[in-house]
């Protein structure tokens, strides 16, 4: 049982919770501290220890207090994505799921970082962590995972409440000292070498040490006369997956059959007669032929992003949307099958690399957890502004046109090359 600082039991509802890590900072204790009175709270510490390093952590008890039952509960709903964790240790509640696609009432939602339950007296890790989701457990096996609302089964076993539950914030300083100074926010003046020439170290120990990058790209890099760039980012082995739409599909192949993107001839910047209707040709060749495989396959399709992931073996997913035309054969134009195809082939992805695409990289940033580095680049700072704001805060962003920044990330991944041989 709760006391208050004196030792006496309080009149109203009281919690102890504990908080450890890099609290200081990560701003972690003064977000909930915050947050608990911003709710309607009060606290009290009882006890703290701050780390005298940089790699040292800290520690905090306190104890959260509430008029009524109901706020406290609130309240400790939402310091517990923060890290803060209960005293009062118990299992984690499980329910079945009674309707197919759709989870108990008051299910656990969870977030993007790191996440155990407590299931027969023991911490169990969360496996397939991604935000917005439930959690199922398995009985027999004693596995918990992530599930989306539209994979959930009739007699799941769903974890409801936040009661056995904990969450481990992803230290905002574990991004590298190469990448702190983007962290910060997102604006037009940022020095952009500096910052290209960390993502082009990053992808390059990242392809060292046999982890996996994902490109997240848009028609921008057609058009902008850059997809030769990211064509030898594949051919040199720095992709391993690429998602994207029907749009860049179609543009880098209407560019590699006829030489324009949206009817524009590339190397000239000239309309080309009836260059309208090119898109439109490319995706009936390309299904004539019976995809872009086959395309490649039978010599219609010699050059472009497409090619080189078909030659190099590079695994790539094309998203539909309610707008395209044709689509491509490979593209997946229901929607949650697609969402469901690029959380599978996301599962192993360690650095994320989003290029001029809104859509595509706000619904891939949903679905990779908080340790995954992200890098977002647009000329469009709202971009980065939506991944921030939709909970995706490990994304830093570079705000710059495609084509320069392409050209540069090849010159510097180049450049390290041949430092290191």
């Amino acid at each position: 049982m709760n006391t208050t600082p004196n030792g006496n039991t309080p009149d109203r509802p009281i919690e102890e919770v504990e908080i450890r890590g890099h609290i200081i900072d990560s701003l972690l204790l003064p977000k909930i501290l915050d947050r608990i009175t911003s709710s309607g709270g009060e606290f009290y510490i009882k006890d703290i220890a701050v780390g005298q390093h940089r790699s040292d952590p800290s520690y905090a008890l306190i104890d959260v207090m509430a008029d009524t039952p109901e706020i406290l509960d609130d309240i400790l709903s939402a310091i517990r994505d923060h890290g803060a964790i209960s005293t009062d240790i118990q299992d984690a509640r499980l329910e079945e799921s009674d309707i197919t696609s759709t989870f108990p009432e008051g299910f656990y939602s969870t977030t993007n970082q790191r996440t155990e339950i407590r299931l027969s007296g023991n911490w169990v890790p969360v496996e397939d962590q991604e935000m917005d989701c439930g959690i199922v457990v398995d009985p027999e096996t004693k596995v918990a995972r992530c599930i989306p609302m539209t994979d959930v089964t009739h007699e799941m076993k769903i974890v409801v409440g936040h009661a056995g539950v904990r969450v481990f914030p992803q230290d905002s300083k574990a991004s590298g000292q190469a990448f702190e100074f983007m962290n910060s926010s997102v604006s037009t003046e940022k020095p952009k070498g500096v910052a290209i020439q960390s993502i082009a170290r990053e992808m390059v120990e990242n392809r060292r040490a046999g982890r996996k990058t994902l490109i997240v790209g848009g028609p921008a890099i057609v058009h902008t006369g850059s997809g030769k760039y990211l064509c030898g980012l594949i051919r040199d082995g720095y992709v391993d997956n690429l998602f994207a739409g029907n749009a860049l599909a179609t543009h880098d192949i209407e560019q590699a059959i006829f030489g324009t993107s949206l009817g524009v001839f590339l190397k000239q910047g000239n309309l080309a007669e009836a260059g309208h209707e090119h898109h439109l040709r490319a995706i009936n060749r390309i299904r004539r032929a019976g995809g872009i495989e086959a395309a490649v396959e039978e010599g219609l399709l010699t050059s472009g992003i497409m090619y080189e992931c078909i030659k190099h073996n590079i695994d790539f997913l094309l998203a539909g949307s309610i707008r395209d035309d044709g689509p491509l054969p490979e593209v997946i134009t229901d929607a949650v099958e697609a969402q469901r195809a690029m959380r599978a082939a996301a599962r192993d992805v360690s650095f994320c690399l989003m290029i001029a695409t809104t859509l595509h990289s706000v619904a891939v940033g949903n679905l990779l957890p908080a340790w995954v580095r992200v890098v977002c680049v647009d000329i469009n700072p709202s971009t980065v502004i939506k991944l921030n704001d939709r909970g995706s805060f490990q994304t830093v962003g570079l705000v710059t046109d495609v084509e320069p920044f392409l050209r540069v990330l090849t010159q510097e991944v180049d450049e390290l090359e041949k430092q290191d041989a």
